[in-house]
């Protein structure tokens, strides 16, 4: 071998010399500095989009809850064809809440949760659209009365009583249901404006007949939301004041 070649093989093993064991650690501590920001940012991701999730469905839950609510309390005191029929002769009392014929709304009030129950009267005719608090309407070929009741149980379940019928669960995650009347009480001016907001057992006979409208206030349960986001309540009131339609026209 002569010197060039000699020279040009030291040249290129000089050149070819690997990373320093300094090297090797710095490099390595960016991958994993890289690879920590990362599996950070994908954390972050996912817990927004679980975020995000539980928010709308506490959402769609409010959503659901308050439509279905809505419709059963605005036809309260409905009847089909009032030529044949009247109020008191298309609701008759139904005991233990109903007390007189004609009563097309009833409650009963606790201040604690799960809080107060509300119940609806009317009398529906086959395919006419109006439904209960089951969401379905009447297919039977007949007239048919639905006793409507709205109530919370203890495991955070918005339940649909029909007719003394087995509960039906409509939601979950709700923790309180609060109920105010909206009625007449001074009748010296004619018109159907309310003039106090009573709980149940403010309530007298003459008070169950003039319900113009209803203050719903359900209270949903939060506290999954203000875990992972500090600051959240964990408890979320909705309200709604819904207009009896028989006596106030239809909400808006």
């Amino acid at each position: 071998m002569n010197t060039n070649t000699t020279h040009t093989v030291r040249r290129l093993r000089g050149q070819q010399q690997g990373f320093t064991f300094v090297e090797l650690s710095v490099a390595l501590f960016i991958g994993l500095f890289l690879l920590g920001g990362l599996l950070t940012l994908v954390q972050d991701m996912r817990r927004t989009f679980g975020n995000q999730n539980q928010l709308a469905q506490l959402q769609d839950n409010e959503r659901l809850a308050m439509t279905l609510i809505t419709d059963v309390i605005q036809a309260a005191g409905y009847y089909p064809n009032p030529t044949l029929n009247t109020l008191a002769t298309a609701l008759p009392a139904v005991a233990p809440y109903f007390t007189q014929a004609g009563q097309a709304i009833a409650g009963t009030r606790n201040p604690a949760p799960p809080g107060d129950s509300i119940l609806v009267q009317f009398l529906t005719a086959p395919l006419d659209g109006v439904i209960n608090c089951t969401g379905n309407s009447n297919t039977t070929g007949a007239n048919q009365p639905y006793i409507n009741q709205f109530s919370i149980d203890g495991n955070k379940e918005l339940l649909c009583t029909l007719n003394n019928q087995a509960p039906v669960v409509l939601i979950t995650g709700v923790t309180n249901l609060q109920i105010l009347y909206g009625v007449k009480t001074n009748f010296a001016i004619v018109n159907n404006n309310v003039d106090s907001f009573l709980y149940a057992d403010q309530m007298t006979a003459a008070d169950w007949g003039n319900v113009i409208c209803v203050k719903v206030t359900l209270t949903f349960d939060n506290s999954t939301l203000a875990k992972s986001q500090p600051g959240q309540p964990l408890t979320i009131p909705f309200t709604r004041v819904i207009t009896v339609m028989s006596r106030g026209g239809v909400n808006t």
